[in-house]
């Protein structure tokens, strides 16, 4: 999907359906999801059962093509989830389908490290974990790669490495897709509310991880933003303090989407949902005790 802004275009890049979202979204029970119709049929079946992908997002401006997150990635070694682990999806071949080139990408930005969002980082070559996009600055919020790098010394420098699915799953996320960029000195490593562009800014919308932003769009009066994780699935947008198993700050992240909902609430500034199935984006409204999007 396609949405333009000003003079922006924002491009949707899919590469594979997130199935899980009832597990992950601690209050999601099926009867729950059937009490907020409006998710039909776009967000939800009649069942209860949530959708959603997980995507990329190409931002193109006059100057500049910036991608923002890069999925789970192909190769990578992810025993926490096993649909993800040593995944084969054909993501590149629809990014180059869509028209681009990862050696023309100038800007990588991530909204939090976690797997799901920064898998394309790197590829693997049959040697060693490559750049994917070769040219570009990946731009990493300092308090977030901090909160990961202290993870990543905790598990390396434990008398006994910690055991666990998820703690393998970190350390090798670090490893494979984060450390590899730091190596090559491909990062610049920026605040919370880094200006990226004239166009595009980053904003702290902390919760799910300690230093998750989300992405600012404006251009010639228009706006958006792409939430990254601090919404998952816009069945948070009307009960904005359901949170996720994976949050490391439940009530931080509740605080950070009511103050987000209440702020785009009437306006005409684009939510692009980095986790929601197509439409994937529209516009909040009050409803309620909570909020709801609205398509187009």
């Amino acid at each position: 999907m396609q949405w333009t802004i000003g003079s922006v275009r924002i491009t949707s890049i899919v590469e594979q359906d997130l199935d899980f979202l009832n597990d992950l979204i601690v209050a999601a029970e099926p009867a729950a999801i059937k009490g907020i119709p409006w998710l039909v049929p776009h967000f939800a079946d009649r069942e209860g059962r949530l959708s959603g992908l997980i995507q990329s997002f190409v931002i193109e401006t006059a100057d500049r093509k910036i991608i923002v997150d890069t999925c789970v990635g192909n190769d990578k070694d992810r025993p926490a989830v096993d649909a993800w682990h040593m995944a084969q999806t054909a993501f590149l071949d629809r990014f180059k389908e869509a028209g681009f080139d990862p050696s023309a990408v100038d800007t990588v930005l991530c909204t939090h490290m976690h797997l799901d969002h920064v898998g394309w980082n790197t590829f693997w070559d049959g040697t060693n974990w490559q750049p994917t996009f070769p040219n570009a600055r990946y731009l990493f919020a300092e308090s977030e790669l901090s909160h990961w790098q202290a993870s990543y010394d905790e598990f390396i420098n434990a008398p006994e490495p910690p055991k666990g699915r998820m703690k393998r799953t970190d350390k090798n996320v670090y490893e494979d897709s984060i450390r590899p960029i730091l190596e090559r000195d491909l990062a610049d490593i920026v605040s919370t509310n880094h200006q990226v562009c004239e166009e595009v800014t980053l904003c702290p919308t902390p919760g799910h991880t300690p230093g998750h932003v989300s992405i600012q769009i404006s251009s010639q009066g228009q706006s958006a933003i792409i939430t990254g994780d601090c919404v998952h699935h816009p069945c948070q947008i009307a009960n904005p303090d359901w949170h996720t198993h994976a949050d490391v700050d439940a009530e931080r992240g509740a605080e950070t989407r009511r103050k987000l909902f209440s702020t785009l609430d009437g306006s005409q500034t684009l939510l692009v949902g980095s986790h929601f199935s197509e439409p994937t984006a529209g516009r909040i409204e009050a409803d309620g005790s909570g909020f709801r999007l609205v398509t187009e």
